[in-house]
């Protein structure tokens, strides 16, 4: 049994009807692989910068009737949430796995830490290919950096300064049935390099 990916049949809790239902499944089925990415990376993230770390389960507490779309663990380093903060999230819907780090726009200071993806911007723009970028964590979509233009890109980035809603985050993604998901070592090996990637641009 894997201990960190992701199996075929873990993508399927998203298919159970019902919040009280799926959040069972979610429990059972992804969580403890969650806890266990939380403590791996936990330990990566403190070994790789000056920082102490937090991991951090979603737990769709604030939810009363519509079941949950997705799930994560995030990364901060603050002991009581992430969200406040720029931050690492790993997590699923019913046919992606996400990597990503960036600011929702509930952070304090978010302008500030636009301005150091700003700062960054070749380095950005010079990322492996498949790399994206997300602008709204609710949502699935998030476009590949080397589908977008200079401005299309630099846009981004402005939204998410001016925009009181405005988010920024940078993200790799997998099919449910990529390779990176077939073995404990592959998936852990993808997101070494995803986080070190990442790492980049925290600052």
């Amino acid at each position: 049994m894997s201990k960190f990916t992701f199996t075929q049949q873990n993508f399927k809790v998203f298919e159970v009807p019902g919040l009280e239902g799926r959040m069972a499944a979610i429990e059972s089925e992804i969580q403890p692989k969650l806890a266990a990415l939380g403590d791996y990376f936990t330990d990566f993230l403190n070994t790789h910068t000056p920082d102490e770390f937090y991991a951090h389960i979603a737990k769709h507490a604030r939810r009363t009737v519509n079941p949950p779309k997705d799930t994560w663990v995030a990364f901060s380093t603050n002991k009581r949430g992430y969200k406040m903060l720029p931050h690492f999230q790993i997590g699923l819907y019913e046919d992606q796995v996400f990597v990503m780090f960036g600011v929702m726009h509930e952070a304090k200071n978010k302008n500030h830490y636009i301005e150091v993806f700003d700062k960054h911007f070749d380095e950005i723009e010079n990322l492996p290919e498949d790399y994206r970028i997300c602008t709204d964590h609710v949502k699935m979509e998030k476009p590949l950096i080397k589908d977008l233009t200079t401005d299309e890109l630099h846009e981004a980035l402005h939204r998410a300064h001016q925009l009181k809603k405005g988010e920024f985050f940078i993200a790799r993604t997998l099919s449910p049935k990529a390779p990176e998901l077939k073995t404990d070592k592959a998936f852990k090996s993808y997101l070494e390099d995803t986080f070190e990637q990442l790492l980049k641009f925290y600052s």
